[in-house]
């Protein structure tokens, strides 16, 4: 590795945490840059996956307010999404490179129209009381296969996992997104032990986009507390659309 492929590879971490922290889908500019640089495709999604660790939990401290009164749900929830990323990674390292090529954009642009929708849908079934306070069973079922996906891949987990969680529980968005960072972050957590044990790592690469990841995880936390639901949405919304045009081409 050459100064200037470090220093790209180092800025796309910044990148990668910043966009992590406010909505979820940093893959999308660290795995390209790698490939790009020449690295192979799953030693570049498992250095990726470990590097981004630090990041996502610096993006979770960086929401902690919004984290308060929220720990049942942290620990029901991050056993679920943590069991989903030992198996994402275990498909990671069983399956074709390309076995989710068609189902990945699918699934977030599925996302994209469940975050358009889901104030309206939202109202709906709080009419209906049919939201339980921390989510039924087909949230659990959601996240777990979530989960799965980021232990696999990860690009844009974090917009299909709002978008469940947005419709599923009676919670603003800023207290989801903190949720979102969490659950993130322990998926790539687990995917990234078991990666460590039986996969190869380039260590050079991992720790830039971990410095970087860190250093975006606190400024995207900064940026994404204050920006108002709609905005938020928004930007899911935006980003979600990119990550579908970008894996389809």
């Amino acid at each position: 590795m050459d100064l200037l492929d470090g220093f790209l590879i180092l800025v796309a971490g910044v990148a990668a945490g910043t966009i992590n922290s406010v909505v979820g889908s940093g893959t999308l500019i660290t795995f390209p840059t790698l490939l790009a640089l020449g690295y192979p495709p799953v030693v570049a999604n498992v250095s990726n996956t470990v590097g981004l660790v630090p990041g996502t939990f610096a993006g979770a401290w960086g929401y902690r307010a919004e984290l308060g009164g929220q720990r049942q749900r942290l620990v029901r929830f991050g056993a679920v999404a943590a069991a989903g990323g030992v198996a994402g990674a275990a498909l990671l390292l069983t399956l074709p490179d390309d076995a989710f090529a068609a189902v990945v954009p699918a699934l977030i642009g599925l996302a994209v129209v469940l975050v358009i929708v889901q104030p309206r849908l939202s109202r709906r079934l709080a009419a209906r009381g049919e939201r339980p306070a921390h989510g039924g069973p087909l949230l659990l079922i959601g996240i777990f296969l979530t989960g799965t996906y980021g232990g696999y891949f990860g690009a844009a987990q974090g917009v299909i996992l709002v978008a469940v969680m947005a419709v599923a529980l009676a919670e603003p968005l800023q207290r989801i997104n903190a949720l979102k960072n969490v659950l993130t972050g322990l998926v790539n957590l687990v995917a990234g032990v078991i990666f460590i044990v039986v996969a190869e790592v380039d260590w050079s690469v991992a720790g830039l986009i971990a410095v970087g990841s860190i250093a975006g995880g606190l400024l995207g936390a900064r940026v994404g507390r204050r920006l108002p639901p709609p905005v938020l949405r928004g930007v899911i919304v935006v980003i979600g659309v990119v990550a579908v045009a970008a894996l389809l081409l």
